[in-house]
């Protein structure tokens, strides 16, 4: 299908000089405009979505096109296109061309841009300088697709994260949070382009309701910002288990939380965290392993195994409960805690720290685990 994304049209616009600064490979546009979500695009309708795309691919003007987040759809459902059929052509699942769509529309909105911060360049503002390509290379849009996706499938893990850091292993950006705003126009557009294209979803694994990606990519109490600082070992002010928390989950978070401050202990066994032995004190996975067994479920002893534990979900959509593995590899994670709601995780993270409840936004999710 290679012959799939050579034959789209590059649209060329002419120099734009954009303003602000960002860090490595972030766009001016990104530094003016993502300082927050304030934009985050939500409840997109991707039958409408596809309405429109289909409309503009069939030769309407873009005047008469209208889609929610796309100032300039002429220019920008074509550079998606080409993104999408460069990932197909390349073999990437459906999730990576979503990264690699809600990547463009941070860094240039969909745009094949001349200029950028520093030396950055095109649809995803590469920088020759980064080692990316030459500036001519890096303004073909098959070329910059192609260096994007080679680059996130070197990526260990990539397809447990979320979007957007998926993103941000690859952009290295100075607003690493901002791909999360584009996660729901990226999955419409996404559909209704690969649906112009004959068997793309032929080599997908069949769906599961828990991996597929939901309309919470930036949703405000996802990140635990307005909790604010939590003191190691405490509980934020004003956090209780959500309602509808699994009854089981729900015990083994209340349960983990009764070790909040006791001193993380490797190789301890969690059975007596408060107690005067230090071996019954908690490391990482003994307290995932007691939390669940005081909820009558019964969990291996190390992040090695529990990684194999229930089954997979994505990391857009955990529940209260969820394990949770970063550090080492999506194969081989060397650390694991406990999803609590709300942006929340409790974890025993390590030697002279006590057993704390930290933002989920601080870690890098390399595998999620439903084992309930």
């Amino acid at each position: 299908m290679k012959g799939i994304a050579a034959g789209i049209g590059v649209v060329v616009l002419s120099p734009l000089l954009l303003a602000g600064t960002a860090m490595m490979m972030a766009s001016s546009s990104e530094a003016t405009t993502t300082k927050s979500l304030s934009r985050c695009l939500t409840g997109i309708d991707t039958d409408e979505v596809t309405k429109e795309v289909t409309k503009l691919l069939d030769g309407a003007s873009g005047k008469d096109v209208h889609i929610q987040g796309l100032d300039l759809p002429a220019e920008q459902i074509p550079n998606a296109q080409t993104i999408v059929a460069t990932g197909i052509s390349l073999d990437v699942p459906k999730k990576g061309q979503i990264i690699a769509i809600a990547t463009a529309m941070q860094e240039s909105r969909l745009r094949n841009l001349n200029s950028g911060d520093r030396d950055s360049l095109g649809l995803f503002q590469q920088r020759p300088s980064q080692g990316w390509g030459t500036a001519q290379q890096i303004r073909d849009p098959v070329y910059a697709s192609e260096r994007f996706y080679k680059a996130l499938l070197k990526v260990d893990g990539w397809q447990q994260m979320k979007v957007t850091q998926a993103a941000q292993a690859v952009q290295k950006s100075g607003y690493p949070d901002a791909y999360a705003q584009w996660q729901d126009l990226a999955t419409a557009l996404q559909k209704a382009i690969a649906a112009t294209f004959p068997n793309a979803d032929k080599d997908e694994p069949a769906k599961d309701k828990d991996t597929e990606s939901s309309s919470g990519g930036c949703t405000p109490d996802k990140d635990a910002a307005s909790y604010g600082r939590i003191p190691e070992g405490s509980v934020p002010k004003g956090y209780t288990i959500p309602k509808d928390a699994d009854p089981k989950a729900r015990k083994a978070i209340e349960w983990a939380m009764h070790q909040l401050g006791t001193l993380y202990q490797w190789g301890g066994s969690c059975t007596d965290a408060h107690g005067p032995d230090p071996m019954g004190r908690c490391d990482c996975s003994s307290l995932m392993q007691q939390a669940y067994a005081h909820a009558d479920v019964k969990l291996t002893r190390t992040t090695y195994t529990q990684v194999n534990e229930g089954k997979a979900v994505s990391a857009e959509n955990m529940k209260p409960g969820d394990l949770i593995f970063s550090r080492g590899s999506a194969a081989r994670p060397e650390h694991v805690g406990m999803y609590m709601g709300e942006g929340l995780v409790i974890e025993a993270p390590r030697a002279s720290k006590p057993v704390r409840i930290t933002a989920i936004k601080d870690w890098t999710i390399l595998a999620a685990r439903r084992v309930l």
